[in-house]
């Protein structure tokens, strides 16, 4: 049984749409410095910390890294979805995004989306997964037979616990939700 948990990247300096690759606010490097405190107890040595590539992402994992002494392995599989518009659109097609469901969805954004299922399915031990918004909703809907592309609003920083028992993953508990905008 490996235990893995998607962790939304905190908040980032910028929003989605003014950046392609912001790093954390001060806010954001605060709750990773929070985050580290409430993984690190539940947490050994031999779990692997993985993160995307994208600044938020990997910001986010250093706090807990130092603390467990480890390096963070960076991986495109969970990076954040592939947006088909530019920087300045982007806003207004995530809110679209957000109603549709992933049978409607193009052959880029179901490629990115089974590749990260894929991933987290063969996953060879216990993992924390420095992630985005994104990502945990179509690992979750997944596991939850869900079509939706948005499952829940998983708040910056939150924990979503998900169990690898054998190949079938199982929700074993959603992270806190959002109170904000997505970034």
């Amino acid at each position: 049984m490996k235990d893995i948990f998607l962790v939304r990247h905190g908040t980032a300096s910028a929003t989605w749409e003014e950046h392609p690759d912001p790093g954390l606010s001060s806010r954001g490097r605060q709750e990773a410095q929070n985050l580290e405190v409430a993984l690190s107890i539940c947490l050994d040595e031999s779990v692997r910390l993985l993160s995307s590539p994208l600044a938020r992402a990997r910001e986010t994992a250093n706090p807990l890294a130092l603390k467990l002494n480890q390096k963070v392995d960076v991986n495109d599989a969970i990076s954040e979805i592939p947006s088909p518009v530019d920087l300045v659109d982007r806003k207004k097609w995530l809110q679209k995004f957000m109603k549709q469901k992933w049978q409607d969805q193009n052959d880029e954004v179901l490629t990115w989306r089974s590749t990260a299922i894929r991933f987290v399915k063969s996953l060879p031990s216990s993992s924390v997964l420095f992630t985005h918004f994104l990502l945990i909703n179509a690992i979750v809907g997944e596991i939850m037979k869900v079509d939706r592309t948005l499952y829940f609003w998983p708040e910056n920083c939150s924990i979503t616990h998900i169990r690898l028992n054998g190949f079938a993953p199982e929700l074993v508990s959603l992270g806190d939700q959002m109170q904000s905008v997505v970034n």
